[in-house]
């Protein structure tokens, strides 16, 4: 029977799972803040479902969804230990509720994206690159779909001015691939970084976009920046159907799918080069695009039925 600690088991299998090329990140966080938590509260023995569930619902105020996935991060572990000792209770999956939901985008107009764009442009001080980056930013969103954090990961050498292409690296799920930019948006990241290097000369390599002091932007200073732009505009209202940042790549994918439909597009021969665009890992996480705006679903409908009746 093991005498080692919660914090020194969560480790090694936190290491052992890392050596299989799993990233664990927030689960690897969060797996040890249990751990901990195991330990300063006296706990002896296998990891069991009560202590699981008393971890997991913390913070009390917490949404329930965000307990349903700290008890998943417990549960997978729980099952490796399980192996070792017979005593290891498994939490059942779905006892605090789901751990995912999706909540419903927010899928911006043109005027939206323009508003949105003329206040990162107000952004002090104003002789400074503060507001060119942030216009640059999420221009650069609203018009690729990329994820907040490709964005901010991309150094000069991943963005090929000359051909228009960008390389997005090792992103989510470990996965890279190529983005062609459109002519329009090539202009526009030439331009940000021919004033970026008149603010911080770099030779060679370095961050795309960077902060007033010279450095790669921090992901939370960049929510926190768009949250103040979204304030200014007014869109505000109730947690949960706030306009998101995350909310122009939907919209890039609503727009590009609306486009093809109208074009008369075939669809689902569309979809997979999107998805791949998108560098999602299954073509049905792209199909959920279809549902993300009305207009989608009346297209969608309407040649439903043109198919039926031709039948």
């Amino acid at each position: 029977m093991s005498t080692r600690s919660m914090t020194r088991l969560a480790a090694e299998y936190l290491a052992l799972r890392r050596k299989l090329g799993f990233a664990l990140k927030t689960s690897g966080s969060l797996l040890l803040n249990f751990a901990r938590y195991a330990d300063r509260s006296g706990h002896k023995g296998p990891i069991t479902i009560d202590l699981a569930v008393r971890w997991a619902r913390l913070p009390r105020t917490a949404d329930p969804v965000w307990w349903a996935m700290r008890l998943d991060v417990v549960r997978q572990f729980a099952r490796q230990r399980s192996a070792a000792d017979p005593r290891t209770e498994v939490p059942p999956p779905g006892l605090l509720g789901p751990s995912h939901r999706r909540r419903d985008p927010h899928i911006y107009s043109e005027d939206e994206i323009a508003a949105l764009l003329g206040a990162a442009a107000k952004l002090p001080p104003d002789d400074g690159l503060r507001s060119h980056t942030y216009t640059t930013l999420l221009g650069l969103l609203a018009s690729t779909g990329l994820r907040v954090s490709e964005a901010l990961r991309l150094d000069r050498a991943h963005v090929d001015l000359c051909d228009g292409v960008l390389t997005i690296v090792e992103t989510k799920f470990r996965k890279s691939r190529l983005a062609p930019l459109h002519p329009s948006t090539k202009m526009v990241l030439r331009a940000y970084a021919e004033r970026r290097d008149q603010h911080h000369p770099l030779m060679g390599g370095g961050p795309f976009f960077v902060s007033a002091a010279g450095t790669r932007l921090r992901y939370r200073t960049v929510l926190w920046t768009f949250d103040k732009l979204r304030r200014a505009l007014g869109w505000v209202g109730k947690r949960g159907c706030r306009p998101r940042i995350h909310d122009l790549r939907h919209a890039f994918a609503c727009r590009r799918l609306l486009a093809w439909y109208r074009e008369g597009s075939e669809i689902h021969s569309k979809v997979p080069a999107l998805s791949v665009y998108l560098g999602h890992v299954a073509v049905s996480d792209t199909y959920w695009y279809l549902t993300g705006v009305p207009e989608l679903m009346a297209i969608a409908s309407a040649r439903f039925e043109m198919h039926r009746e031709l039948r």
